[in-house]
């Protein structure tokens, strides 16, 4: 079974890089799991929330009292599990208590920054790692 780790982890940037030339979707639809490859259970997903072309700092500061009243409850609530700053400054990363990318749009678009229609969002569906599952097996 130890000898499974590696030969697992060493598997994973192949598959990233496989995943990465795919054709891609539209940016707010699942992408298609290869049909001979399991798809993992929906346990969170990931939102990437980017300001729109042409919005300016100004229009989105004035809803942001609004929008980080929303965050922290919803976080509260459990419903917004982790947040992050995007490194570039152009918005932010939630993990959303979700099980479907149909029920994390319910959350983020009842939010005011997406009331306004100020910022594009990316969903992005994740789950627990399956490669794992072969150190069980054995």
């Amino acid at each position: 079974m130890k000898s499974l780790l590696p030969l697992i982890l060493s598997a994973y940037p192949f598959a990233a890089v496989a995943q990465s030339q795919a054709p891609s979707a539209p940016s707010d639809a699942p992408s298609p799991a290869p049909s001979d490859v399991p798809s993992p259970k929906t346990t969170e997903v990931m939102v990437i929330l980017t300001a729109r072309q042409g919005v300016t700092r100004q229009q989105i500061m004035n809803i942001m009292p609004a929008e980080i009243r929303a965050t922290v409850k919803l976080y509260l609530d459990g419903k917004i599990r982790q947040w992050y700053s995007r490194g570039d400054g152009r918005g932010v990363i939630f993990l959303i208590d979700a099980q479907t990318v149909e029920e994390a749009h319910a959350v983020i678009d009842a939010m005011p920054l997406s009331k306004e229609n100020v910022m594009d969002h990316q969903y992005i569906p994740v789950g627990p790692l399956l490669p794992l599952a072969a150190l069980l097996s054995r």
